[in-house]
């Protein structure tokens, strides 16, 4: 894996993360109630990628790096029920499954939840959708939207393929078909990510989970790819590290430190047309700083 810094690796320490990425010519995150239309903010312009884009993104990652583990299973995975993964732990701890646990066989569920599922521990969970019902546990690790340093403009393409979907309409001499396709030509977009210290040790976050972390958020858009994404990557991963679990600062003013803008007035297209800007002045004692990418 990865070479981590060991501050980053303690679980018994804040971290307020700024997570910088881009797409080119793709649509990083598309709104079904909306014809997969790019998501955007209607007055602004800029665009949005929901926390919960992130998060999928970094639970197809896990296991690619982690295969195998037990303690790395995801718990919101395709193909796969909740109300089964949630009977898993009412098995796993030889619990009868029930509407209506005692708090205590409502804590040992949640805890084997934890101990195997990498986004349980990280993320949190509802574990009560179903006949089993185990409360729910809230993750130490969360996360913003995603939103565009500048306007995004999309673009609908018309796309044509080669063949029909149906053989009655081949039949009648049809030959091609028509569909669409959205795309922004480039955006550079910012998120935060918050990580709770006293929330990781209630779900049991280690060193190893924290180490995963890291190296899953440089890498998760290389493993990712799609024809409808185009191409996106990590621009900046910077980490603000307090000494213990409470925090020295506002994660706001530590945020605030980290600008990014657009070199000229032209329509961005790479990267390369922003400048990132830290200011590390006066940094409050008990907080370091450390650039992963960037």
């Amino acid at each position: 894996m990865t070479d981590i810094p060991a501050h980053l690796l303690d679980p018994t320490r804040r971290h307020d993360i700024v997570l910088l990425f881009d797409v080119h010519d793709g649509n990083p995150n598309g709104d079904p109630d909306a014809g997969n239309h790019p998501r955007i903010d209607t007055e602004t312009y800029r665009g949005l990628v929901t926390d919960v884009a992130l998060k999928r993104k970094i639970r197809n990652t896990i296991p690619l790096l982690r295969p195998d583990d037990p303690r790395y299973k995801i718990f919101v995975e395709a193909d796969i029920a909740l109300n089964s993964n949630i009977e898993r732990g009412f098995t796993g701890t030889a619990i009868k499954p029930t509407q209506r646990p005692t708090p205590d066989e409502r804590q040992k569920v949640q805890k084997w939840m934890c101990d195997n599922f990498a986004d349980i521990r990280l993320f949190g969970g509802v574990l009560s959708t179903g006949d089993a019902r185990a409360g729910h546990v809230r993750g130490p690790l969360q996360f913003t939207f995603g939103r565009s340093v500048s306007p995004v403009h999309p673009v609908d393409h018309a796309i044509t393929r080669v063949t029909q979907t149906k053989q009655a309409d081949i039949d009648k001499g049809e030959q091609t078909e028509m569909g669409s396709k959205w795309t922004v030509h480039y955006g550079l977009y910012r998120a935060h990510a918050f990580y709770s210290a006293s929330r990781g040790k209630q779900t049991g976050v280690t060193s190893d989970d924290l180490q995963t972390l890291w190296t899953v958020l440089q890498h998760m858009f290389d493993h990712d790819r799609s024809a409808t994404r185009g191409e996106m990557a990590t621009r900046g991963l910077y980490v603000f590290t307090h000494d213990n679990a409470f925090g020295k600062a506002p994660a706001a003013t530590l945020f605030d430190r980290i600008t990014i803008e657009p070199l000229s007035e032209e329509p961005p297209r790479t990267f390369n047309h922003y400048k990132t800007n830290t200011d590390l002045a006066d940094l409050p004692s008990g907080i370091t700083f450390t650039p992963l990418i960037g």
